[in-house]
């Protein structure tokens, strides 16, 4: 379907119809968010929205790692906060289970109302909270928005195969959940992976996102290789897939770029099944691989796969981290200076009183 959308020209085109009937619709309801005319509602503690404006992957997990760590560096209590898209009733969905792993005793809460959810860590005690995905979810008031916009893909579809620049346009003709001009509620705008695209259509996306968003800051990072951590067979270092055939498996929103790290790391890349972002796999789905050679997988894939993989010889993850780049002072100025919430001043308050 991406690759469809990717091209120009043809029956798809007929999709912009709905389209465009789609982008009136998000941009009147943002309208009236910015002029009060629907209810929203501020928390005690601050938040940080880390969304995008599009459907699928633009690497949000790996920054809100970043973010969170950031915050417990500057001696905050951060929490986090999620739709649970993809849950079960009562369980935690994938990015829950992977977070859980990289951020061991941080709070939690998936809550589709974000209002409730934040409540619910503010009653854990956390005193900033890491809203992930909420970009489009208006009616929690937040302090910082950081805006993911992914260099291989701005737009949510790839660039198409015969060149141009990528189609940018709201469902179901594009990937966008709202227009571009969304972007000028940002508080920065972060591009992902942007050493995975050539330095002339990154300096194109810069000039873009400038026109559309006059005045918001710019910050580049890049998803570097941390690990390749050996799940079943002998650990490996980073180089140690250089030169070997492996199959691939992934269910996340950008499995291209998955399959360009796999490539960068100097494996020859046999097969790569692909499956819709969140998908719950099967024995059926993963049948045949891992026979004759090491299997990849990313961290956020490999916690829906117990049970059906025991057979396999050699299964290896790898596991990415966020490296912020040009712009990264940006970041680090706006968390110094993130004013404490209102449970906080007002706490602050009671104890000067009790000691005045």
């Amino acid at each position: 379907m991406e690759d469809r959308l990717a091209e120009r020209g043809g029956p798809v085109e007929l999709l912009r119809v709905p389209a465009a009937l789609f982008g009136t619709v998000a941009s009147l309801r943002s309208k009236l968010y910015d002029r009060g005319w629907l209810p929203h509602e501020r928390l005690g503690v601050p938040v940080i929205c880390i969304g995008n404006l599009s459907v699928g992957g633009t690497g949000k997990t790996p920054m809100v790692v970043w973010v969170t760590r950031a915050l417990q560096e500057r001696g905050r209590r951060p929490g986090l906060l999620s739709r649970g898209y993809g849950a079960d009733a009562g369980a935690r969905n994938d990015e829950a289970l992977e977070l859980e792993r990289l951020l061991p005793g941080v709070p939690h809460v998936q809550e589709p109302d974000r209002v409730a959810g934040g409540r619910q860590l503010e009653e854990l005690g956390v005193d900033v909270i890491v809203m992930d995905d909420g970009f489009q979810h208006r009616r929690l008031d937040r302090d910082l928005d950081l805006v993911l916009v992914d260099a291989t893909r701005p737009w949510g579809v790839p660039y198409p195969e015969r060149g141009g620049a990528p189609v940018c346009a709201t469902l179901p003709r594009g990937f966008l959940r709202e227009g571009p001009a969304a972007l000028a509620r940002a508080s920065a705008i972060v591009i992902t992976r942007a050493d995975q695209t050539t330095p002339e259509r990154l300096e194109a996306l810069r000039a873009e996102l400038e026109s559309r968003a006059p005045g918001v800051p710019i910050v580049e990072t890049t998803h570097r290789p941390a690990k390749l951590r050996a799940v079943r067979g002998p650990e490996l270092d980073l180089d140690g897939l250089r030169g070997r055939e492996i199959d691939l498996f992934s269910a996340i929103g950008n499995p291209a770029a998955f399959e360009t790290s796999a490539r960068a790391l100097g494996a020859e890349v046999i097969e790569h099944r692909r499956f819709p972002d969140h998908h719950l796999y099967r024995a059926e789905d993963l049948a045949g691989l891992g026979s004759d050679r090491p299997v990849l997988t990313t961290a956020k894939d490999i916690v829906k796969c117990e049970g059906l993989v025991d057979h396999w010889s050699e299964l290896i993850v790898l596991e990415v981290e966020l490296v912020p780049g040009r712009g990264a002072a940006v970041l680090d100025a706006m968390f110094d200076s993130l004013n404490p919430g209102l449970a906080e001043r007002k706490r602050d308050a009671i104890h000067a009183g009790l000691n005045g």
